[in-house]
């Protein structure tokens, strides 16, 4: 009986196919996961896609039969029906049926869920989130998304939409957010946002490129004070945020992975003390970094298929 199951992740700028024997991991803890990578090539489709990661998960697999297959995607998804209902990155992946497509090829079962998803299951089962029941995953890079572990299992809400703490607003008055919105904590505490906020303000750099979230945390890093203010304002609506959901749904941790998070000891600072000041004192938790990286949705991916 094969103990092999096949990780897949469909991301927005790279894909990702990897082997995990559940024969040789008894305690739950990662260890090395044997992987492939190929970065997305531009002018991408959904077929070439397809194409691409079935070549990397035949690579993989050797001749092999996997006992499941678990992916993690890179755009909404019905998780019950197994489809993806579309890609915010390459096109024509609308209303794909991934889950069917992949248990014909493999013969094994097979789960599909969106990438946010995957990743907290990932540091729930693997991770940051190990011995807690409760808790949310944030990821806080070029935009600020979430997914929900309650009582040990993945919670979706009614339409899928569950973890989009990202548009939660924390400042009516603020800027505007892609969503129309004013003051989201994505528009606010994304590193691209933050960045242009910061050129806005100072102007290009000298060779006269567009300033990223890196040369701010840079510059903020190096003593400048007006990078410092955005992010640390950045730190405070996503602590804000983090407050109030701990109010709502009061769970155990929040863990906090991407870009944005390797911003520097103050950033951290902010955001817990922020969390702290927005939640009632009543209310316990704690505000962790992720451990899994960029491997965090192949460990989902894992997870998954023991759901």
């Amino acid at each position: 009986m094969t103990h092999l199951v096949l990780a897949l992740d469909f991301g927005g700028t790279k894909l990702s196919a990897a082997l995990f024997d559940r024969a040789e991991h008894h305690d739950g803890r990662p260890r090395r996961l044997d992987l492939r990578r190929e970065w997305t090539a531009a002018g991408a489709d959904a077929d070439s896609e397809w194409s691409t990661m079935l070549r990397l998960a035949r690579g993989m697999l050797a001749g092999r039969a996997p006992a499941a297959v678990g992916v993690s995607f890179g755009g909404p998804v019905d998780h019950d029906a197994g489809l993806v209902r579309l890609s915010h990155h390459v096109r024509g992946w609308e209303n794909i049926p991934l889950r069917d497509r992949l248990m014909a090829e493999f013969d094994a079962p097979a789960v599909v869920d969106n990438d946010a998803n995957v990743a907290a299951l990932g540091e729930w089962r693997f991770g940051a989130g190990r011995g807690v029941d409760d808790l949310l995953y944030i990821t806080v890079s070029t935009g600020v998304g979430g997914g929900w572990v309650l009582g040990g299992r993945p919670w979706r809400g009614h339409d899928g939409m569950a973890g989009e703490i990202g548009h939660t607003v924390v400042d009516p008055a603020g800027p505007v957010c892609l969503c129309g919105k004013r003051g989201c904590v994505e528009r606010l505490a994304s590193g691209p946002f933050m960045a242009a906020d910061y050129e806005e303000a100072k102007g290009r750099k000298e060779d006269g490129e567009a300033m990223t979230g890196r040369d701010m945390a840079e510059a903020a890093a190096s003593g400048d004070e007006l990078a410092q203010a955005f992010l640390l304002r950045g730190a405070w609506a996503l602590g804000a945020a983090i407050g109030n959901a701990a109010n709502l749904a009061n769970p155990q941790r929040f863990i906090l992975g991407g870009g944005v998070t390797k911003s520097g000891e103050a950033w951290w600072v902010e955001v817990r003390r922020a969390a702290r000041a927005t939640a009632l004192p009543e209310v316990r938790f704690d505000i962790v970094p992720a451990e899994l990286g960029d491997d965090a949705p192949l460990w989902g991916a894992v997870a998954l298929t023991d759901l």
